[in-house]
């Protein structure tokens, strides 16, 4: 007897009995003898892709590198390059400098020109060429020191833009190689510039120095400030090393002083004019001559010392004494009268006799007017002056140690 199934299982149960066979394999196969079936392999196209891609990766990152690598020497050259000239820029515009203060000055010498104290022709030709040629070198210098340096930019980051750079910093490095060969010319040739105004200048210096002493020579009138002045200014313009602005000033300031030696001469001879011309002039030579060295300023009036009319003479004496000695002697015009009459000389002879004291001052006593004047009385004996004018019939007969002193004071 079969007992009754639950309810809805009935389709899903066969009512037939047997015996449970399990089959020896399971499989989904439809046919269980089959054999199985081999796993599928990757496609070979896709493997190459990836392959392929992967060499292209492997490709562009070398590339990146090389143009980094290619970039950085590039920028290491251009950056050497760069010091280098800039280092010879600023050592280009320094002799640049150096050449156009020595050209300014040379300007100033040669616009001063050689009117009064003279300097040779050829000289001066010398130091006109050097400035010229100077100012040629330094005009060259100038439009390379105008030329701007290139300098980098951010370095790119794209291997495309790196070669483009690294292209430009080849360039930029042979144009500044170009640049800094020219600035060393540039700077070569200022410095031979410089050197020929240097040298012609000073010839020009040394030469008007040289000649202001026969300048004075020849003007032996003028006045002692004057003359004080070019023998300062000669001084200088010798002592000069360099041709720059001092340098300028200095030759200026001898010219000058010429010209005050003419002017001031000139003075004096118009003071001078007259029928005693030519005994005045007679007398400060003959003057000058009993004291070389010291600079003497003459002066003429009616009454000197209150003297000058009925047949005497008068003289007055102020001297310095500072360095170079100088003194102005006063005479009157009857001096000039009487010359060359010994009473004449004899008194000239007393007063250089003060002036040269300007040589001599520790050799006798200049406390008191009398000392004074025995000194100067002295002197004129000790150069053979006896005639009573000589201060003897004024002040006295001097001591002896006077007279033996004086006699040291030439």
């Amino acid at each position: 007897m079969t007992a009754p199934l639950p309810s809805g299982l009935e389709a899903s149960i066969p009512l037939t009995r047997g015996p449970h066979e399990l089959p020896a394999r399971f499989s989904s196969s439809p046919n269980p003898t089959a054999r199985p079936r081999a796993r599928r392999r990757p496609h070979q196209g896709l493997l190459i892709g990836v392959l392929g891609g992967a060499a292209v990766i492997a490709a562009l990152g070398i590339t990146q590198l090389s143009a980094n690598l290619g970039y950085d020497a590039a920028a290491d050259r251009f950056a050497d390059t760069l010091r280098t000239a800039t280092a010879i820029t600023s050592e280009t515009a320094h002799t640049r400098d150096v050449l156009t203060r020595a050209t300014d000055a040379g300007h100033v010498i040669l616009d001063a020109g050689s009117a009064q104290i003279a300097v040779p022709e050829e000289t001066v030709s010398a130091l006109s060429t050097a400035v010229a040629e100077g100012e040629e070198a330094g005009a060259v210098a100038e439009k390379l020191l105008a030329t701007a340096l290139p300098s980098p930019e951010e370095k790119p980051v794209w291997f495309w833009e790196l070669f483009g750079a690294s292209a430009a910093l080849v360039e930029d490095e042979s144009a500044l190689d170009e640049l800094a060969q020219e600035l060393e010319t540039a700077s070569e040739s200022a410095v031979e510039a410089e050197e020929a105004v240097q040298e012609s200048g000073l010839g020009v210096l040394t030469a008007a120095g040289e000649a202001a002493a026969g300048f004075e020579t020849a003007h032996p009138s003028a006045r002692n400030d004057a003359v004080i002045a070019l023998r300062s200014a000669a001084a200088d313009a010798l002592a000069a090393t360099t041709v720059d602005d001092d340098a300028a000033t200095t030759y200026v300031a001898l010219q000058d002083a010429g010209a005050q030696v003419i002017a001031t001469e000139s003075e004096e001879m118009a003071e001078k004019s007259g029928p005693l011309r030519g005994a005045r002039l007679e007398i400060e030579a003959f003057a000058r001559s009993l004291a070389p060295g010291v600079l003497l300023e003459f002066d003429w009036s009616p009454v000197v010392n209150g003297a000058g009319y009925n047949g005497s003479m008068g003289g007055y004496t102020t001297w310095w004494w500072d360095d170079p000695g100088r003194a102005n002697i006063e005479l009157s015009n009857s001096v000039a009268e009487q010359w060359p009459a010994e009473r004449s000389k004899a008194l000239v002879a007393h007063e250089v006799g003060h002036a040269i004291s300007v040589k001599c001052e520790d050799m006798y006593d200049a406390s008191t007017q009398d000392s004074i004047e025995k000194w100067a009385t002295a002197w004129a004996i000790s150069m053979g002056y006896t005639d009573d004018a000589n201060g003897v019939w004024a002040y006295g007969y001097p001591p002896q140690e006077y007279i033996d002193a004086a006699a040291g004071c030439r």
